[in-house]
């Protein structure tokens, strides 16, 4: 048993460094953020033509924020109305740039709804009941921008990217999306020189429906390629929470599923 000190803590002679600093350096890591090498060009770029008076740092904030901000709504507007108008639909399946004009989606001017990258082609891909459409970017992450806004995250990973052309119908087995044996799948690679935009097949229960109601259920995805639309789901749905279906365990101590 030890015995208690009946001495003065404080005459040890010698300090009690609690520091606990054993040879390990506690210098705060330097906050630097990690860029890439396309980040680094685009800010050359950039700042080159700021310099060269092509455009102010004003009109790339303001070019950048409108950007931002496009969304899937023009693609949805197109395939309702090729849906419900058979001209239309093959002015789309010819000439989809053309058919996008109708319908306010300029490809040609960055102040309509292109951007200076999609000068190009763009074909809209119509779905069969034994062909099914799905696109993808093996490169980098082309997209039709003006019809769909930005891209999602999963479309530019190289995950999805490089598995979809290989293995197409387990990718979209993956995405909920489980077609029957005898469609085809086929899988259109965007490019530099051509956009591509699926024409889904028109859900059964939507006869009589304005291009209004129509165009609610065709969601981004649905456009990729990754879903088809539902009659019953609209593309401003959110979707409730499943309870859990077996307690959790936290610490030890079984926790109900939530209610």
């Amino acid at each position: 048993m030890q015995q208690p000190h009946d001495h003065d803590h404080g005459d040890h002679g010698h300090e009690h460094d609690h520091g606990h600093d054993h040879g390990h350096d506690h210098r705060a890591a330097p906050m630097v953020e990690e860029i890439t090498d396309f980040e680094v060009l685009e800010i050359a770029v950039r700042e080159l033509a700021i310099e060269k008076g092509l455009f102010t740092a004003e009109d790339h904030r303001v070019f950048t924020e409108w950007a931002e901000q496009i969304g899937p709504a023009a693609g949805s507007r197109l395939v309702a109305k090729a849906w419900v108008d058979p001209a239309f639909k093959a002015r789309v399946l010819s000439d989809a740039v053309a058919a996008c004009a109708e319908i306010g989606v300029d490809w040609k001017e960055p102040t309509g709804s292109g951007t200076p990258s999609d000068y190009m082609n763009l074909r809209v891909l119509e779905d069969t009941p034994t062909l099914h459409h799905v696109i993808v970017c093996t490169l980098c992450s082309c997209y039709p921008r003006p019809l769909l806004g930005h891209s999602p995250y999963w479309y530019r990973s190289p995950n999805y990217r490089r598995r979809l052309v290989r293995w197409p119908r387990q990718v979209l087995t993956e995405f909920g999306l489980n077609l029957p044996s005898n469609v085809e799948i086929r899988v259109e690679d965007s490019n530099q020189k051509c956009r591509f935009m699926v024409l889904p097949l028109r859900p059964a229960g939507t006869d009589g429906w304005t291009e209004q109601r129509l165009a609610e259920i065709v969601t981004r995805d649905v456009m990729i390629g990754v879903a088809l639309p539902r009659a019953d789901r609209k593309s401003d749905d959110v979707r409730p929470v499943h309870k859990a279906r077996r307690p959790v365990e936290h610490a030890g101590q079984p926790v109900a599923a939530a209610q």
